[in-house]
């Protein structure tokens, strides 16, 4: 058993000095529910019932992940992250919090995942590996963090020219308060209270703004809803409460 134990990789990693581009609130909130990141049925059960539908969207819109280098950013547990690594492609994951990386890690020393797994920001990375990267993606990360628009910009740069960047973020209008925060996490208690602030949501002409910003171009936008009668998830046409847009970084735009 000692040398099993010996082998496991730690739950804590030094930290990544960022950009500050982080709310402590968040961190912390998210960092106190680490160890259930992949516990199917507890507060991130939504993410294990998307995942499927995100991977095939992400799949699609980029051309096949196999072969490709993939930057996750916020990718949590590594939910996605393994996901997309199963699909052939190399990837590294970051997020801030040094505790849910060490669960991603954890959980890729059970699987066998090949995930190169950083605490950083998404800031960071870009300053160490411009254009190193044919796709990125950034998932339930933008309306948590307190400038949107720097983490769009650093994965703008993280991607190389012509490479494809993908977010999912959730829309601020009356339905998306009446679902995502009202619906989600009151009536049918999918998340925690308190998991979403209803104003940092982010409408797709505010996204797509900030994307234009730093030289993307968006290429799809694609929503998602959740029917709880059947408690499934499918992708719509309409936009106006959970979304998915993918980018392409322009040739021409200089990082």
């Amino acid at each position: 058993m000692d040398g099993i134990v010996d082998n496991v990789p730690a739950l804590t990693t030094d930290r990544v000095v960022g950009t500050g581009n982080a709310d402590p609130a968040e961190l912390a909130k998210f960092s106190a529910l680490a160890h259930r990141w992949w516990d199917p049925q507890s507060e991130f059960k939504p993410l294990h019932d998307i995942n499927p539908l995100r991977l095939r969207w992400i799949d699609d819109v980029a051309g096949d992940l196999a072969g490709r280098r993939v930057a996750d950013v916020g990718c949590g547990g590594g939910i996605l992250s393994e996901a997309m690594a199963a699909r052939g492609a190399s990837v590294t994951g970051i997020d801030l919090s040094d505790k849910a990386i060490g669960v991603a890690r954890l959980h890729q020393y059970e699987t066998g995942a090949t995930v190169d797994y950083r605490v950083a920001a998404a800031e960071t990375l870009a300053l160490e590996m411009p254009a190193a990267f044919d796709i990125v993606t950034c998932l339930e990360l933008l309306e948590h963090v307190p400038e949107p628009a720097s983490t769009v910009a650093a994965c703008a740069t993280l991607a190389r020219p012509g490479g494809i960047i993908v977010f999912s973020t959730i829309n601020r209008n009356p339905q998306s308060y009446a679902q995502a925060i009202l619906g989600a996490e009151y009536l049918l208690r999918l998340l925690p209270r308190g998991t979403h602030d209803w104003s940092r949501f982010l409408r797709p002409s505010e996204l797509a703004s900030f994307g234009r910003r730093a030289g993307l171009v968006l290429e799809r936008m694609i929503g998602m809803t959740y029917n709880p009668l059947t408690r499934t998830y499918r992708l719509i046409d309409d936009t106006s409460v959970n979304y998915l847009a993918a980018f392409r970084r322009s040739a021409q735009h200089a990082a």
